[in-house]
């Protein structure tokens, strides 16, 4: 199952939850304020590093530039619209709203 998170760790649990929940392997995508959580340096990122080792996490790379994150914690993948297609096509989505 894919897990959709689309708001920021640092005003929501979404993502921690997500990641809690989903069995190991499954996929993360961050869209809009989720991709905050991608932005290395920063307070959540040694969190997103450990949610790293069980889940291959993407983010949405047109939310980035929007949001103007630019440096990642190591490991996560940027997917524009297409690969958001293509994850989207291959799992049952779950969206942490």
């Amino acid at each position: 199952m894919l897990h959709m998170v689309n708001k920021s760790p640092f005003s929501n649990s979404a993502l921690e939850e997500a990641a809690r929940i989903a069995s190991k392997g499954s996929p993360i995508l961050l869209i809009e304020d989720g991709v905050y959580a991608a932005r290395a340096g920063t307070s959540f990122a040694p969190k997103l590093a450990d949610i790293l080792k069980d889940h291959p996490v993407y983010v949405l790379t047109p939310d980035l530039k929007a949001r103007a994150v630019d440096k990642l914690v190591e490991g996560v993948e940027q997917v524009d619209y297409s690969g958001f297609v293509d994850l989207v096509e291959k799992d049952k989505v779950h969206s942490w709203v």
